[in-house]
């Protein structure tokens, strides 16, 4: 039987394969990203956001079009600029490689939550997909 590499998620019956979606996502267009079951934002090598999806703008509770352009780290979630979330992104950025995945909580005013986030570095785009699913790293959408 095939494990899992240690530090991956091991995948869930039912659930879609994570790595798979994530190697995929740079193709897909705005509606398809929204139709995901997960928050999903992709970010460029500094940090601001190429694409925010619907279940994520909900997740956040912010505007999902105002998102788009804004620096992610600073404007949108500034509690994410810590060496747990920030600092994973920027060495992933550097060495051009990056899938982490690691619980986080959000300290949104309208919606505080305690999430999985996975951080997943795009060769093909040079940019980082950010990935948030429930606590136990189910589908939330």
């Amino acid at each position: 039987m095939h494990k899992p590499a240690p530090g991956s998620p091991a995948k869930q019956p039912g659930a879609p394969d994570k790595r798979a979606l994530l190697e995929a996502a740079d193709a897909m267009s705005a509606s398809e990203l929204d139709q995901l079951p997960y928050g999903m934002i992709q970010l460029d090598a500094s940090g601001r956001i190429l694409k925010f999806n619907s279940v994520e703008s909900r997740l956040a509770s912010l505007p999902q079009q105002q998102q788009i352009g804004k620096h992610f780290f600073t404007e949108v979630a500034p509690c994410t600029k810590v060496q747990e979330f920030y600092g994973r992104f920027k060495e992933g950025v550097i060495r051009e490689s990056l899938d982490s995945s690691f619980q986080f909580h959000f300290a949104f005013k309208q919606n505080p939550r305690d999430v999985t986030v996975r951080l997943f570095y795009s060769k093909r785009t040079k940019s980082v997909w950010v990935m948030i699913s429930d606590r136990e790293g189910n589908p939330i959408g």
